[in-house]
Protein backbone atom coordinates (compact mmCIF):
# COMPACT_ATOMS: atom_id res chain seq x y z
CA UNK A 1 0.00 0.00 0.00
CA UNK A 2 1.34 3.17 -1.08
CA UNK A 3 0.61 4.93 2.54
CA UNK A 4 2.24 2.00 4.59
CA UNK A 5 5.21 3.15 2.47
CA UNK A 6 4.98 6.54 3.31
CA UNK A 7 5.05 5.94 6.64
CA UNK A 8 7.81 2.95 6.54
CA UNK A 9 9.97 6.39 4.70
CA UNK A 10 8.79 8.64 7.48
CA UNK A 11 9.87 6.29 10.57
CA UNK A 12 13.50 6.68 8.81
CA UNK A 13 13.61 10.10 8.99
CA UNK A 14 11.75 10.68 12.28
CA UNK A 15 14.47 11.19 15.32
CA UNK A 16 14.21 9.05 18.39
CA UNK A 17 12.38 10.49 21.66
CA UNK A 18 15.12 11.64 23.95
CA UNK A 19 16.29 9.62 26.89
CA UNK A 20 14.51 12.23 29.68
CA UNK A 21 12.48 15.00 29.28
CA UNK A 22 13.34 18.31 30.83
CA UNK A 23 12.27 17.25 34.34
CA UNK A 24 14.70 13.81 33.93
CA UNK A 25 11.17 11.31 33.48
CA UNK A 26 11.81 8.28 31.14
CA UNK A 27 8.63 8.60 29.80
CA UNK A 28 6.12 11.34 29.42
CA UNK A 29 2.96 12.23 27.19
CA UNK A 30 3.55 15.07 24.68
CA UNK A 31 0.15 16.35 22.86
CA UNK A 32 2.19 18.96 20.77
CA UNK A 33 5.01 19.09 18.58
CA UNK A 34 7.06 21.24 20.73
CA UNK A 35 9.51 19.68 23.83
CA UNK A 36 8.28 19.95 27.22
CA UNK A 37 5.09 22.06 26.34
CA UNK A 38 1.31 21.41 26.95
CA UNK A 39 -0.59 19.09 29.06
CA UNK A 40 -0.48 15.64 29.53
CA UNK A 41 -2.21 12.41 29.67
CA UNK A 42 -4.52 14.01 32.11
CA UNK A 43 -6.61 14.93 29.14
CA UNK A 44 -7.39 11.32 28.91
CA UNK A 45 -8.19 10.45 32.75
CA UNK A 46 -5.56 7.49 32.56
CA UNK A 47 -6.00 5.50 35.46
CA UNK A 48 -4.71 2.35 36.77
CA UNK A 49 -6.82 -0.59 35.00
CA UNK A 50 -7.84 1.35 32.44
CA UNK A 51 -7.66 -0.01 28.77
CA UNK A 52 -6.17 2.95 26.17
CA UNK A 53 -5.60 2.58 22.64
CA UNK A 54 -3.74 4.70 20.43
CA UNK A 55 -4.18 5.24 16.67
CA UNK A 56 -0.92 5.85 14.49
CA UNK A 57 0.78 4.65 17.68
CA UNK A 58 4.46 5.80 16.20
CA UNK A 59 7.81 4.26 18.17
CA UNK A 60 5.84 4.46 21.16
CA UNK A 61 6.72 7.37 23.30
CA UNK A 62 3.24 8.64 24.68
CA UNK A 63 1.99 4.83 24.73
CA UNK A 64 4.48 3.32 27.10
CA UNK A 65 3.96 6.42 29.09
CA UNK A 66 0.28 5.67 29.38
CA UNK A 67 1.69 1.77 30.12
CA UNK A 68 3.68 3.23 33.17
CA UNK A 69 0.64 4.83 34.75
CA UNK A 70 -0.70 1.76 35.00
CA UNK A 71 -3.38 1.39 32.13
CA UNK A 72 -3.17 -1.29 29.85
CA UNK A 73 -2.37 0.39 26.44
CA UNK A 74 -2.75 -0.98 23.15
CA UNK A 75 -1.05 0.97 20.21
CA UNK A 76 -1.07 -0.10 16.11
CA UNK A 77 0.45 1.22 12.89
CA UNK A 78 0.58 0.65 9.95
CA UNK A 79 3.87 1.10 9.74
CA UNK A 80 6.28 -2.12 10.81
CA UNK A 81 9.43 0.46 11.03
CA UNK A 82 7.69 2.34 13.56
CA UNK A 83 6.69 -0.44 15.28
CA UNK A 84 9.81 -2.18 15.32
CA UNK A 85 11.63 0.97 16.84
CA UNK A 86 9.03 1.07 19.26
CA UNK A 87 9.43 -2.34 20.78
CA UNK A 88 13.01 -1.41 20.63
CA UNK A 89 12.49 1.18 23.02
CA UNK A 90 9.80 0.30 24.92
CA UNK A 91 9.20 -3.33 25.15
CA UNK A 92 10.16 -3.60 28.48
CA UNK A 93 7.03 -2.00 29.28
CA UNK A 94 4.66 -3.99 31.13
CA UNK A 95 0.88 -3.39 30.29
CA UNK A 96 2.29 -2.44 26.74
CA UNK A 97 0.48 -4.50 23.59
CA UNK A 98 1.91 -3.25 19.77
CA UNK A 99 0.05 -4.16 17.09
CA UNK A 100 0.55 -3.93 13.20
CA UNK A 101 -2.82 -3.03 11.50
CA UNK A 102 -4.92 0.23 9.71
CA UNK A 103 -7.14 2.54 11.95
CA UNK A 104 -10.68 2.12 11.35
CA UNK A 105 -9.93 -1.91 10.01
CA UNK A 106 -8.76 -2.65 13.59
CA UNK A 107 -11.76 -0.92 14.88
CA UNK A 108 -14.08 -2.37 12.65
CA UNK A 109 -12.87 -6.07 13.31
CA UNK A 110 -12.07 -6.04 17.51
CA UNK A 111 -14.64 -6.86 19.93
CA UNK A 112 -12.16 -4.77 22.49
CA UNK A 113 -13.61 -1.50 24.49
CA UNK A 114 -11.67 1.41 25.83
CA UNK A 115 -11.98 3.64 28.42
CA UNK A 116 -10.14 5.80 25.92
CA UNK A 117 -8.95 6.26 22.81
CA UNK A 118 -6.12 8.77 21.32
CA UNK A 119 -3.84 9.91 18.53
CA UNK A 120 -1.18 12.50 18.64
CA UNK A 121 0.00 13.92 14.99
CA UNK A 122 -1.27 10.21 13.78
CA UNK A 123 -4.28 8.44 12.59
CA UNK A 124 -7.03 10.68 13.63
CA UNK A 125 -5.58 13.38 10.95
CA UNK A 126 -5.19 10.88 8.42
CA UNK A 127 -8.21 9.31 8.07
CA UNK A 128 -11.85 10.53 6.87
CA UNK A 129 -13.87 11.53 10.19
CA UNK A 130 -16.89 9.90 8.46
CA UNK A 131 -15.30 6.77 8.33
CA UNK A 132 -13.04 7.18 11.67
CA UNK A 133 -15.67 8.62 14.22
CA UNK A 134 -18.14 6.37 14.11
CA UNK A 135 -15.33 3.45 14.44
CA UNK A 136 -14.00 5.27 17.44
CA UNK A 137 -17.54 5.92 19.08
CA UNK A 138 -18.31 2.10 18.99
CA UNK A 139 -15.50 0.69 20.79
CA UNK A 140 -15.49 3.46 23.45
CA UNK A 141 -16.75 2.11 26.67
CA UNK A 142 -19.90 4.83 27.76
CA UNK A 143 -18.22 7.83 29.14
CA UNK A 144 -15.07 7.03 27.18
CA UNK A 145 -12.43 9.89 26.23
CA UNK A 146 -11.43 10.29 22.86
CA UNK A 147 -8.62 13.00 22.42
CA UNK A 148 -6.00 13.73 19.53
CA UNK A 149 -4.20 16.77 18.22
CA UNK A 150 -2.13 18.16 14.86
CA UNK A 151 -0.84 21.30 13.93
CA UNK A 152 -4.33 24.09 12.88
CA UNK A 153 -5.71 23.84 9.15
CA UNK A 154 -4.35 27.06 7.52
CA UNK A 155 -6.84 29.22 7.00
CA UNK A 156 -9.01 28.60 3.73
CA UNK A 157 -7.67 25.23 3.79
CA UNK A 158 -10.14 22.88 4.56
CA UNK A 159 -11.18 19.09 4.92
CA UNK A 160 -9.33 16.74 2.60
CA UNK A 161 -5.55 18.19 1.75
CA UNK A 162 -2.39 16.38 0.72
CA UNK A 163 0.57 16.31 2.79
CA UNK A 164 4.09 15.33 1.13
CA UNK A 165 6.84 13.18 2.90
CA UNK A 166 10.36 13.98 1.09
CA UNK A 167 12.36 11.19 0.01
CA UNK A 168 15.86 11.76 -2.03
CA UNK A 169 16.60 14.35 -4.44
CA UNK A 170 15.77 12.08 -7.71
CA UNK A 171 12.47 10.82 -6.14
CA UNK A 172 9.15 12.56 -5.93
CA UNK A 173 7.17 13.15 -2.68
CA UNK A 174 5.25 10.54 -1.02
CA UNK A 175 1.69 11.79 -0.25
CA UNK A 176 -0.94 11.17 1.94
CA UNK A 177 -4.28 12.77 2.72
CA UNK A 178 -5.13 14.37 5.97
CA UNK A 179 -8.23 16.14 7.41
CA UNK A 180 -7.94 19.59 8.33
CA UNK A 181 -11.16 21.31 10.29
CA UNK A 182 -11.04 24.41 12.63
CA UNK A 183 -11.72 24.01 16.16
CA UNK A 184 -15.49 25.04 15.94
CA UNK A 185 -16.08 22.55 12.68
CA UNK A 186 -14.58 19.77 14.79
CA UNK A 187 -17.27 20.07 17.83
CA UNK A 188 -19.95 20.28 15.12
CA UNK A 189 -18.64 16.65 13.24
CA UNK A 190 -17.90 14.87 16.93
CA UNK A 191 -21.36 15.61 18.17
CA UNK A 192 -22.80 14.59 14.95
CA UNK A 193 -21.61 11.33 15.22
CA UNK A 194 -22.29 11.05 19.03
CA UNK A 195 -19.75 12.53 20.92
CA UNK A 196 -20.19 15.04 23.71
CA UNK A 197 -18.78 17.42 26.15
CA UNK A 198 -16.69 18.67 23.08
CA UNK A 199 -13.96 20.57 22.96
CA UNK A 200 -11.85 21.58 20.84
CA UNK A 201 -9.35 24.65 20.72
CA UNK A 202 -5.13 25.42 19.62
CA UNK A 203 -2.98 25.27 22.20
CA UNK A 204 -0.57 28.24 21.09
CA UNK A 205 3.59 27.73 21.04
CA UNK A 206 5.85 28.42 23.22
CA UNK A 207 6.82 32.29 23.65
CA UNK A 208 9.91 32.82 21.50
CA UNK A 209 9.10 29.80 19.26
CA UNK A 210 7.38 29.02 16.22
CA UNK A 211 4.29 30.73 15.70
CA UNK A 212 2.27 27.61 14.86
CA UNK A 213 0.21 26.28 17.91
CA UNK A 214 -1.32 22.76 18.09
CA UNK A 215 -4.85 21.53 17.67
CA UNK A 216 -6.51 19.99 20.36
CA UNK A 217 -9.94 17.96 20.77
CA UNK A 218 -10.94 16.05 23.45
CA UNK A 219 -14.64 14.48 23.21
CA UNK A 220 -16.91 11.90 25.82
CA UNK A 221 -18.80 8.84 23.96
CA UNK A 222 -22.65 8.57 25.07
Amino acid sequence: MAETSAWDTYSRQKGERRITNAKGEATWFNWTQYPDHGPGAEVLGVRAGASVLELGCGKGGNLAHVAVLGARAVGIDVSRPQLNAAEARWGGVGHLDLRRAEAVAFLDETDEKFDAVFSVFGAAWFTDPAVLLPAVHQRLLPGGVFAFSHRPAVEGCYGCQASYISRSEDEDPLVVKRWDYEPDQWVETLQRYGFTAVTAGVLPAPPGRRKVGTLLVRAHAR
